[in-house]
């Protein structure tokens, strides 16, 4: 193992290709190359890679045989077949240009490198810079910007190809509910999938707090959804909430389905977290794994389309696994306290209610 070493995975491709077809403010015009390209830049400008303890990592090129181990052959012939037609729009919210099959593959070996790096100890941690994004892609379709499930795809990875046993937690702090990673191990209890998510209570929709999972897997999904506006001091105790339930699982790695769009400024979402925020996340979990994994974490990029936001976020997260300190931009504004305090208590007291039969940390 390299202690201490910190994997960060892109391809130049990322930051060039799989360009919307429309321009903003059209919500698919928001999944552009420009989010990694600025993130790139920030590390660049801020000589991130001089530092010893970060290594830069290019994924390999993969065989179209692993996307088919989360995925239906219709599907992957879909994605395929639209690309080498030079792109279309499917069901609205997904796009698919001449070069999406092949970056789409790039983003899921960028997923399983780093994961599959800090399974074999070679980096301590991993933050995996890809798009497209992955965990509303379902078996059979792709979904909200997502083509393949990249996350789903470097857990079978590590399940089918290095017959890894061990347990695995996803901790998804994207704005939006992953409904597509949700049903990949929804009756999986070696994955524990834990989500914190914009909801909006006034309707139904997917990622409420009764969907816990099902068969040998019920009590290994936890949706945590919560009221537009949520504040920083409100997310850093959602993520004091779930330590005890990661405690009682006790995987052998985190993996973060890193969205940033609940980034105060986020064209597409409504929280209110600065990128402050990030750096006192990365250090509580780097805290959490250290004591439960051996400091394993792997971060995967899916949402955060603030280009502004997106440097400082990613920026806050790696100072904080190095432990370093870190200063926000003076155009941040100050640390929201509080937002939906009284309606958070009542959620979390909600999904203590309907859990408590599967677990004994509450």
């Amino acid at each position: 193992m390299t202690d201490n070493k910190i994997g960060i995975i892109f391809h130049e491709d990322f930051a060039l290709k799989h360009i919307p077809p429309y321009p903003k403010p059209t919500f698919i015009a928001f999944e552009h190359p420009n989010r990694v390209k600025v993130m790139i830049e920030a590390l660049n400008r801020d000589l991130i890679f001089d530092n010893k303890r970060i290594l830069k990592i290019v994924p390999p090129t993969i065989e179209d045989d692993i996307i088919g181990l989360a995925h239906s052959k219709f599907h992957i012939d879909m994605i395929r077949k639209i690309s080498k037609g030079g792109g279309g729009i499917i069901d609205d919210e997904v796009f698919v240009t001449q070069d999406t099959f092949e970056l789409a593959k790039k983003a899921v070996s960028g997923a399983i490198t780093a994961v599959e790096q800090v399974i074999k100890k070679e980096i301590g941690q991993s933050i995996a810079l890809i798009r497209p994004p992955g965990h509303h892609a379902y078996r059979d379709k792709a979904s909200g910007l997502c083509i393949f499930n990249n996350i789903a795809l470097s857990v079978l990875y590590l399940r089918e190809k290095l017959n890894f046993s061990g347990k695995i937690a996803i901790i998804d702090i994207d704005n939006h509910f992953g409904d597509g990673l949700a049903h990949y191990f929804y009756e999986d209890p070696s994955v524990l999938y834990i989500s914190i998510h914009e909801y909006d209570f006034s309707q139904m929709d997917l990622g409420f707090i009764d969907e816990l999972g099902a068969g040998d897997g019920l009590g290994t999904n936890i949706n945590i959804p919560v009221p537009e506006g949520l504040s920083s001091n409100e997310f850093l105790e959602l993520i004091s909430f779930i330590e005890p339930f990661l405690r009682e699982f006790a995987p052998s790695i985190l993996i973060v389905a890193t969205g940033f769009d609940t980034y105060f400024a986020d064209p597409i979402g409504n929280g209110q977290l600065t990128s402050e925020t990030f750096y006192h996340f990365s250090r509580k979990l780097m805290q959490i794994a250290k004591e439960l994994c051996e400091e394993r974490i792997a971060f995967i990029l899916e949402g955060g389309y603030s280009i502004i936001g997106l440097q400082y976020c990613l920026l806050a997260l790696i100072k904080g696994l190095l432990n370093e300190s870190y200063s926000a931009p003076i155009f941040e504004p100050k640390r929201v306290e509080y937002s939906n305090h009284q309606n958070l208590d009542k959620i979390k007291k909600s999904i203590v209610k309907i859990i408590k039969p599967y677990w004994n940390c509450y």
